[in-house]
This record gives structure tokens, C-alpha cells and sequence, in this order.
């Protein structure tokens, strides 16, 4: 079926692109704040256009520009794209709300220009999504990367700068050292670098050099977070908590897991992965990657940082998804892009809001706080059975896929994995919420005064674990956009 061609996927790239209003604005933070609140709305409303027509299974193309023969600069909404640009779009609203909370709650400094280089990054997440082939979402990704630079070091103190230099070492410089020839590479033994769903490489090339290819391609997207390439994310955590949310569980680490999904799925082809099994290779560095980082997060004293962990290996379950190469566990990987962003995000919201309100972010810290902020640790609790996958939380769902797809795989290893790494996340988080509620901590926390977080930073968080439950109970679209893609 032709693709359609729109001008819709442009725009949807282009309105957050508008940070004049922005800038014009930066003298009245209200008005600031409805140019911001007035981008991301558009974007969600433009992305929910196009869903219709990529539910029916046709796809939207915008072609920009044609740069060599076989490389354009092109946009197009299929499946895989819209199902990753509906939980960017649909939480940057919601994450706007939150940084007026946190960031007026604080008082920091330089709002304005956070607010530019969110709507910056959030173009280019969506720019990422949309992306015809390696060209464009190279582009993009450079982007991302550029974009999100001020947002990491938005403190510009020695932390901040030295979290900065390292974001940078690692995410430009795998991208241009590892990816770039790589793809330059793919050019010269395809003549192509537009994603296809059997792949566009040749199936005639020698296993060893396509083996190079593509972990050249899994460690050159650095934002995945694959070990060893995943110091960067515990370093990054020093950006305010609503960067953390936003860009480090969902829009940067995302963009990461969808490219590495796009190059398995639209460059290699599954068939060709499985024909020199190297479906199997990445399978193993997604799974050592699930269990150490896990295992270390057991060992974290610091919120943020505990989570930043918990994020590496809940990335790699979605590489793990498209390696094992069955129906089923590519449907997991897929789905769980929007599970894990939701239960990770509702986390993040509930660490930021304790900060806000205590000044506090160390676990040891944090004994008997449920009593003083109920509301956050109850919706802290719903955040970690999604990421532990346990019902009635959206999570649940895409594990079961995963689980089933390793059935379908017959990789009985990778199903001790998962299942172990679940143990494992339950043994870092249960214990948190059992002391904030029945242990007796500082008497400032666990006094019977409540006193939660002011309700631009408390409201978010409620939103976004009510609908870790709802997706548990009605994962559609994203369900059926994870089986389209994975037709």
C-alpha cells in the first residue's frame, strides 16, 4: 500500500521548534508557560491526526530534500514511529506541569532557557520517531544529543560541567566514531539507507562484517545505555528531576532503544539476523546488561541514581525483545517503550517532588516518610510494580509478552533473565516503600503531618500513575501499534 503523502509529520516535528515565543516571553514565566503548554498540546493533537490512518495500516511520508541517490532527508508515521511519538508528545505535557512545579518550587535559576532546550529536544525526539531512514534519524539524533547538553549541566557547577563533558564523550562520540561509519558502510554495500521491513542490507555479505556492523551499531547508539557504554546515565542524573524524567526515562534513553529497534528491524531484517545468528549475540550483551545493572542498583543510597540503574537494565528488556526474534517478544520490546516510560516517569515525578519537599534524596534518609507524603508514596509504589512488571500495571503486560516470546524462542536462559531481573527489581523498590510506611524514620517525616509536594509537582504524578494502572486494563493503541509494527 502507497504510503500517504502529509505535511503533518513536518509539523510535528516543526512546533516545538518555535522557542521565540519563549525567549519573548522569559520577563512573565505565565506567559512563558502557555507557549509551552500551547506547543506541546499542538504536537500531541497532530500526532493523535495521524493515528487513525497508521491504525488502518497505511503510513504517512513527507519528503524534504533528496542528498545523494538512495539518501533523503525524509519523515514518515508507521506503527513502530507512532507508538514512541504518543508517549513523547503525551508526556511533555505532563512533564511541562511538572517542571513549573519543581522549578518554581526551587527557585532556579535560568527557567527560560530550560524551557527552549525542552521544547528543543522534544522536537528532535519526535523528528527521531518519524524518521524514514539511518540519514534523518542520524540527524536527529545528533541532535537530541546537542539539545540536551544545557539541560544536563543546567546547575553550571563543577558536577554539572564535569556530567556534561562525560553525556557528551560518550553520546556524540560513539555516535560519530561508531555509527557514522557504520552507516556509511550500509551505504556502500546497499546503495540505501531507507528502513524496510525485511531490512535493506544485502543477504549475500559475510557474517563477520555484518556482525561488525551491528554492534557498531548497538555501542555507537550510546543512548540505549548498552554496557559498557552506560556511565553516562548515572552522571547525567545531576540535571533537575524533570530532566531526569522526561529526557532520562523516556525522550534520550528511548530514542537509544527505538534506533537500536529501527537498525534490527529496518536495516538488518529479522531474517537476516536469525540466518547468521546474531539475533543471539545482542541477546546476550541486552541480558548481561539487565543483570548487572540490576544488581547494582541494589547497592545505591541515592534516589535518583538507584533509578538511573533500574533505567539501564529496564532499556535493555526492549533490545532483548527484537534480539530473541519472535512474534511475541518483539511485541514486548515494543510495548514495553510506553510501560517502562510511564512507571519510570511516575518514579522520577515522586523523587523530585520528595526533594522539593524535604530537600531530601538519599534512601537512608527516607524511613517513615509515607506518613508525611502519603499520596507520592503510594503513587512511588504503583511506579514500581509496573517496572517490576506485577499487575494491575501496565508493566505486567509487556513482560508477559516478553516472557511468551521466550517460549516462542525457545531461549530458556533469557526467560531466567527476565524473570530474575524481576526478583531483583522488587528486591531494590519493596523495600523503600515498606520502610517510608511502617518504619518510624526522622520525626520531621513520620509525624502525622501530612505535607506533600505543591500540586504542580503532585498532580503530574497522580496522572501518570492512574494511567500505569489504566494501560493494564486498556493497552490499546499501543498494543495493536506493537503488532502492526511487528507484522
Amino acid at each position: 500500500m502507497e504510503p500517504l503523502p502529509s505535511l503533518k509529520p513536518l509539523l510535528a516535528v516543526l512546533v516545538s521548534l518555535g522557542v521565540v515565543p519563549i525567549l519573548m516571553s522569559s520577563r512573565s514565566a505565565n506567559v512563558r508557560e502557555a507557549w509551552t503548554f500551547g506547543a506541546a498540546g499542538l504536537k500531541f493533537l497532530l500526532v493523535l491526526a495521524m493515528l487513525p490512518t497508521v491504525l488502518e495500516g497505511r503510513e504517512l511520508v513527507c519528503t524534504l530534500a533528496e542528498v545523494l541517490p538512495g539518501v533523503a532527508f525524509r519523515l514518515r508515521v508507521d506503527a513502530l514511529g507512532m507508538l514512541f511519538a504518543l508517549v513523547a508528545s503525551s508526556l511533555w505535557i505532563i512533564t511541562s506541569a511538572y517542571s513549573i512545579g519543581y522549578m518554581r518550587g526551587l527557585q532556579e535559576h535560568g527557567q527560560t532557557r530550560y524551557f527552549c532546550f525542552f521544547a528543543l529536544a522534544l522536537s528532535a525526539t519526535i523528528g527521531a520517531a518519524f524518521s524514514a531512514n539511518l540519514f534523518t534519524l542520524y540527524l536527529f539524533y545528533e541532535m537530541l544529543s546537542f539539545a540536551t547538553y544545557p539541560l544536563v549541566t543546567h546547575h553550571q557547577d563543577a558536577e554539572a560541567r564535569r556530567s556534561g563533558r562525560k553525556y557528551l564523550l560518550y553520546i556524540v562520540g560513539s555516535s560519530i566514531g561508531l555509527v557514522l561509519p557504520a552507516m556509511i558502510f550500509s551505504y556502500h554495500l546497499s546503495g540505501t539507507l531507507e528502513f524496510t521491513s525485511q531490512g535493506f542490507l544485502p543477504r549475500a555479505g559475510s557474517p563477520v562484517l555484518l556482525g561488525v556492523l551491528l554492534f557498531m551499531f548497538l555501542f555507537g547508539f550510546a543512548k540505549a545505555a548498552v554496557m559498557p557504554l552506560h556511565a553516562w546515565l548515572p552522571a547525567a542524573m545531576v540535571a533537575p528531576t524533570p530532566v531526569s524524567a522526561l529526557l532520562h526515562a523516556v525522550a534520550v534513553v528511548k530514542v537509544g532503544v527505538f534506533c537500536i529497534l529501527r537498525v534490527l528491524t529496518g536495516v538488518f531484517g529479522l531474517d537476516l539476523l536469525a540466518s547468521f545468528h546474531l539475533g543471539a549475540a545482542v541477546a546476550c550483551v541486552a541480558a548481561f546488561t539487565i543483570i548487572v545493572a540490576s544488581l547494582i542498583a541494589l547497592t545505591q543510597n541515592e534516589l535518583k541514581r538507584l533509578l538511573a540503574f533500574s533505567t539501564i537494565g529496564q532499556l535493555s528488556y526492549i533490545v532483548l525483545g527484537a534480539a530473541l526474534l519472535s512474534p511475541k517478544a518483539l511485541v514486548g520490546g515494543m510495548v514495553h517503550i510506553a510501560m517502562h516510560a510511564f512507571g519510570k516517569i511516575t518514579l522520577f515525578f515522586c523523587a523530585g517532588a520528595i526533594y522539593v519537599a524535604t530537600r531530601k534524596k538519599y534512601l537512608s534518609d527516607l524511613v517513615g516518610i509515607g506518613k508525611r507524603m502519603p499520596v507520592t508514596m503510594a503513587a512511588f509504589f504503583v511506579g514500581a510494580l509496573s517496572v517490576i512488571g506485577l499487575p494491575p500495571t501496565g508493566g505486567f503486560l509487556s513482560k508477559w509478552y516478553l516472557v511468551l516470546g521466550t517460549l516462542q524462542a525457545h531461549q530458556w536462559p533469557m526467560l531466567l533473565v527476565i524473570l530474575s531481573s524481576s526478583l531483583l527489581n522488587a528486591a531494590y523498590f519493596f523495600p523503600i516503600v515498606y520502610r517510608a510506611f511502617f518504619f518510624q524514620g526522622d520525626q520531621s517525616l513520620s509525624d502525622n503531618t501530612t505535607q506533600e509536594a505543591p500540586l504542580w509537582c503532585l498532580v503530574p504524578l497522580i496522572i501518570t500513575a492512574v494511567c500505569t494502572i489504566l494501560f493494564f486494563f486498556y493497552p490499546f493503541p499501543f498494543l495493536r501499534l506493537a503488532e502492526l509494527a511487528g507484522l
